[in-house]
């Protein structure tokens, strides 16, 4: 094993709400990264979600997009993640043509069932601790439902986002995470690019020690 899934995401992917925070920790050594626009004039996503691609590609960096399927399959991005809305009106069959991977948003049992409907790439759960940056409706899922998920998707990848840190991210991941997204632990952080540079380094540890296995 690697520090990636079968998915071929990172064991850690930060989440970046525009191109500028995504230019700031991509050359750090990331490897996967989400573009999470929102509240973005139409011209302005495009813009931002081309600018990210060159920037990935420079540093051979996965780019998942947040819900602009669209624009994602037009500029060339590798992933789109979608939430349980966006997912109702997709044209996944039209995502899955262009060779994007897909991504779920998962809160229930409900929405598992729909996501797995589709065949995604990876399913997302969350979240699991509590999260301050991003209100949520739903509790805190808590590790015995990654594990949960974990048993029902078989070999799909399984993210798991909210309240992690690099210390909650080891035991998610004993629990059954492949891989775990984070953006409020380093955009809160005093220093940013500092804490991804530490999720880099739980990272590869936990690479060296999946491949030592």
């Amino acid at each position: 094993m690697t520090r990636e899934s079968a998915a071929g995401l990172d064991a850690f992917y930060p989440i970046a709400p525009d191109v500028h925070w995504l230019r700031r920790l991509v050359p750090l050594g990331v490897r996967t990264i989400q573009l999470r626009l929102k509240d973005t004039a139409p011209d302005e996503v495009k813009r931002q979600i081309a600018e990210s691609i060159e920037i990935t590609r420079q540093y051979a960096c996965q780019l998942i997009v947040n819900d602009y399927w669209a624009d994602a399959i037009a500029l060339g991005a590798d992933y789109v993640h979608l939430g349980q809305e966006d997912l109702a009106v997709a044209d996944i069959a039209s995502i899955r043509a262009a060779g994007l991977r897909i991504g779920i948003s998962t809160h229930d049992h409900s929405e598992l069932e729909t996501a797995l409907r589709i065949e995604p790439d990876y399913v997302a759960l969350g979240p699991i601790y509590e999260t301050k940056l991003k209100v949520m409706k739903w509790a805190p899922q808590g590790l015995d439902r990654i594990t949960e998920w974990r048993n029902r998707i078989g070999d799909v990848a399984l993210v798991a986002i909210g309240g992690l840190t690099p210390e909650r991210a080891t035991l998610a991941h004993k629990h059954g995470a492949d891989s775990i997204a984070v953006i409020t632990d380093f955009i809160t952080h005093p220093d940013p690019e500092d804490r991804v540079r530490e999720w880099l380094i739980w990272s590869q540890r936990l690479g060296s020690v999946l491949s030592s296995n």
